[in-house]
């Protein structure tokens, strides 16, 4: 009989785990006929491949070049795909031209670049490319702000359609007819954004859509070109609406204080607008006619179905996905009824559900009386203690969604939760806006806190054998809790691309990242000093009294290495015992599968020694 604590003999199912291809990034050609995905875990970098989107033929590789698959963008003419690209995490993207007849792949932008590129579609005329790039046109170098280019690849030349004053993480979106550029600016407030449109040849630039200095509106173009469908913040919820370009006008769809929808998209060869809403963590989506205004849910049935567009015979390309299925891309007719699954590899096995762990709701109360939510999965044997697995972001939020990590921990006897905090996404727009009203390492840690305790108090978990991992922002609040909270609470941590200090996470991050920082946190290091002082877990490891893993990746430049090298030494001057593992080949989040073994197995063994168990 296997021993809980013989961790090794669960080496073969995270093997079986990790070897399942994970799909990403799947869009359909223009012309309906293709479908394109990026793969992951089938080597050592992601690769793109292909299928037709009827399941005439099986899949195929287009590109495996040694380089990681970022993102796809289809070709109006769909016979080829520009894929972002970028090496070891770095996130210093070159844009590679993809071509589906086999003739030889185009590089058309500098393979390894200093300064980071967003986007990248190409005109009808294949010869000028449209991305955002904060780049000088006449130095060369790296500045703060992305400029909006029109690259012309054959002569190599470029020029400045857009100049926003101030840094964003923006993606340039070109109208259908080729003549304008959608795009997002946050010149006016870190916590709002505006949409602006460009012309493509240079003959305006101009904002269109202002919905508050300090709300966000998104935008995508209507297949025809004449409309952009919008999710724009209220007071206090989130409106789905449709901007004409004809008169300047826009008609709310949907307007609800009682609904969360958090986003919507009008997909090709349908005549409604897809609604995303998402309510207690859970997906759903509908279609709605602009025209009558009807909406219909789109629930083909059990797990969440996440539409991707029609095929040029009708089909429904659809995402489908929960805790025992692993992400996949089905085919269903025209009243949604399965008809076959794509992107399929032809050589890996699946794991069947029986032998995955379900996703339970589970809530408890936070010390203000909010009620906090979160995905709890048991272990099936002797539980070994209780990891609280924290998702990143921190606008994000955790779903009823098959992940290794967690199945990994489970099968080993761990029980393991997930909690959606305050400002995660899923449940309103006040619940992921009132992060701020006391900003990172506030009460969102009360929120975590109180779900370790809600486990103990429920006989789920036990006092001293509970620990805590995430990356990024799951990561600062690892280290948020091992320097804030007691043993008996919080056993011990292991922070993954973690900000420790949050100065030297403002001033050494991506410049697009930083307003998010200046959102979350009320302004500047300089502005509200203070703030990013006590909220800056470096500053209190001395507190610290149970055990620590530290995991990073070389190459992050979201959470850079400085945020370890800087705490270490406070660390090793606080004689306050460590571990480290790093990862010379990984960026932000380690993501590929041989490293993931390590760190995984590593993590399991680091709280079964923790927990003396």
């Amino acid at each position: 009989m296997t021993k809980p604590h013989d961790l090794a003999a669960f080496d073969p199912f995270l093997g079986q785990l990790l070897n399942l291809p994970t799909i990403y990034s799947a869009g359909l050609s223009p012309d309906g006929t293709q479908l394109a995905w990026i793969w992951a875990k089938l080597g050592p970098t992601t690769q793109l491949w292909l299928q037709p989107s009827d399941g005439s033929a099986p899949p195929r590789c287009l590109i495996d070049d040694g380089r990681d698959c970022d993102y796809l963008i289809w070709g109006r003419d769909s016979r080829s795909i520009i894929v972002g690209q970028s090496s070891g995490g770095d996130e210093r993207t070159s844009l590679l031209q993809v071509f589906l007849d086999g003739q030889p792949p185009r590089r058309l932008t500098p393979e390894e670049p200093d300064y980071y590129i967003h986007g990248g579609q190409l005109l009808a005329d294949n010869r000028h490319l449209i991305y955002a790039a904060n780049v000088d046109p006449d130095s060369g170098a790296e500045i703060e702000p992305a400029l909006i280019y029109v690259h012309d690849i054959e002569t190599d030349t470029k020029r400045v359609i857009a100049r926003p004053a101030k840094a964003a993480f923006m993606w340039p979106l070109v109208s259908p007819d080729d003549t304008h550029v959608l795009y997002e600016r946050k010149d006016l407030d870190p916590a709002g954004c505006q949409l602006w449109l460009a012309a493509v040849d240079g003959s305006f630039d101009r904002e269109i859509v202002n919905v508050g200095d300090n709300a966000k509106v998104d935008g995508a173009w209507s297949p025809d070109g004449q409309h952009i469908v919008l999710a724009a913040e209220g007071k206090p919820h989130r409106r789905i609406g449709l901007y004409h370009l004809k008169d300047g006008k826009i008609d709310w769809l949907v307007d609800d204080p009682a609904r969360n929808v958090e986003d919507a998209v009008w997909l090709r060869r349908t005549s409604h607008v897809v609604i995303e809403e998402v309510r207690a963590a859970r997906t759903h989506m509908s279609l709605l006619d602009p025209a009558t205004r009807l909406e219909t849910p789109f629930n083909p049935g059990g797990g969440t179905y996440d539409p991707i567009g029609r095929t040029a015979g009708g089909d429904w390309v659809t995402w489908h996905y929960d805790a025992q299925t692993p992400a996949r891309l089905l085919r269903l007719d025209k009243t949604y009824r399965v008809e076959g699954a794509l992107a399929e590899h032809p050589t890996r096995s699946t794991i069947p559900a029986a032998n995955l762990v379900p996703a339970t709701d589970y809530r408890w109360t936070s010390v203000d009386g909010i009620e906090i939510q979160g995905w709890l999965y048991r272990a099936k044997q002797t539980v070994l203690g209780t990891i609280l697995l924290v998702h990143g972001g921190p606008t994000h939020h955790d779903e009823d969604e098959f992940d290794p990590e967690i199945q990994y921990y489970v099968a080993c006897g761990f029980n393991v939760l997930t909690p959606n905090y305050r400002g995660s996404t899923g449940f309103s727009l006040a619940f992921e806006e009132s992060i701020k009203v006391e900003g990172w390492g506030g009460l969102e840690q009360e929120d975590i806190r109180t779900g370790a305790e809600a486990l103990i108090r429920d006989g789920i978990a036990a006092k001293g054998q509970v620990g805590i991992t995430g990356t990024s922002y799951g990561g600062y609040s690892s280290w948020w809790a091992i320097t804030h909270f007691p043993v008996e609470t919080i056993a011990a941590a292991a922070p993954i691309c973690g900000m420790t200090d949050l100065v030297v996470d403002y001033e050494t991050t991506r410049p697009d990242l930083r307003p998010y920082s200046e959102e979350m946190m009320g302004g500047a290091p300089t502005q509200v000093p203070g703030r990013y002082r006590e909220r800056s877990p470096i500053h209190f490891v001395g507190d610290i009294k149970g055990r620590l893993l530290i995991v990073q990746g070389d190459n992050d430049p979201n959470v850079t290495p400085q945020n370890v090298t800087d705490v270490i030494t406070r660390l090793k001057a606080a004689n306050i015992a460590f571990e480290l593992l790093t990862f010379a080949d990984e960026g932000h989040g380690i993501g590929r599968p041989e490293n993931q073994r390590v760190l995984y197995r590593r993590i399991a063994e680091f709280f079964g020694q923790a927990f003396g168990t």
